[in-house]
């Protein structure tokens, strides 16, 4: 399904029916990244995925997609739907893209699931890695989707799930590199949210692993100390749903329940 916005569409799923579950990708990813998930969430839930952004079939709006303006978006689509509460699971981009949704709107949000993400914004040694990621984006892009891609599962991970990592590779080459770029820019800039996994009023579970190159897992599992954040910790790297995909289905199942 498609939604006019802001001059582009937004490119939608709506499978299932009740307990509104919106699936919200990573940067380089589009929602096929949940095809595995969705036939067994929406046994008993109404799940809702879609491409973000500059990802998958969904346009441009910018030069910058700032994660308000994603988190808009997927109000955008909650709105056509009619929809008023919803649980938000998010990996990577799509957790910092939860969070801003659940700061813009925090009546509308049952939960939050942060999936190899973190409440954090980019330290200064990251932001001047996103600028080289921008520049190498602009001289080739294809090389820099694909080291990109495998440098998000553990080195343990990377011959056993290689056709997931191929398959992963040609959906990631398709995100153009004006969208590629925007979201760079719109993640280097991102709010620190970390208040809200202290403060937020609704339940939130944090995923990480403990060989996530992109998130050390020292530098961000301390977030949670002192909050009510249910800690959820992979042996493997950024990529749960795929390297750790039944038993992180079954703890998403029984986050959902409990919200």
């Amino acid at each position: 399904m498609q939604l006019a916005y802001k001059n582009t569409t937004i490119n939608y799923t709506d499978t299932g029916k009740g307990t509104a579950v919106v699936l919200l990708h990573g940067f380089l990813e589009n929602q096929t990244m949940w095809n595995a998930f969705v036939p067994e969430l929406s046994k008993k839930h109404r799940v809702i995925t879609l491409d973000l952004l500059g990802h998958g079939q969904t346009g441009c709006i910018g030069y910058i997609h700032s994660m308000e303006d994603m988190a808009d978006t997927v109000h955008a689509v909650l709105q056509e739907l009619r929809i008023r509460k919803v649980i938000l699971v998010g990996h990577s981009m799509g957790g910092y893209v939860a969070l801003a949704f659940g700061e813009l709107y925090p009546d509308m949000v049952k939960g939050i699931v942060l999936q190899n993400s973190t409440a954090r914004p980019d330290s200064d040694e990251r932001k001047k890695n996103r600028d080289r990621a921008i520049q190498a984006v602009k001289r080739d892009h294809t090389s820099f989707v694909r080291l990109a891609i495998a440098n998000l599962f553990s080195e343990e991970n990377r011959e056993r799930l290689l056709p997931e990592i191929e398959a992963l590779r040609s959906q990631a080459l398709k995100t153009p590199v004006q969208g590629i770029v925007a979201a760079l820019e719109g993640m280097k800039v991102r709010n620190d949210r970390e208040v809200l996994l202290h403060f937020g009023p609704y339940p939130i579970m944090l995923v990480l692993g403990k060989k996530d190159q992109g998130l050390p897992y020292d530098e961000h599992a301390n977030q949670v100390e002192g909050t009510n954040v249910t800690l959820v910790t992979y042996l493997d790297g950024h990529m749960s749903h795929i390297e750790n995909r039944d038993d992180y289905l079954k703890q998403l199942l029984q986050f959902i329940k409990q919200c």
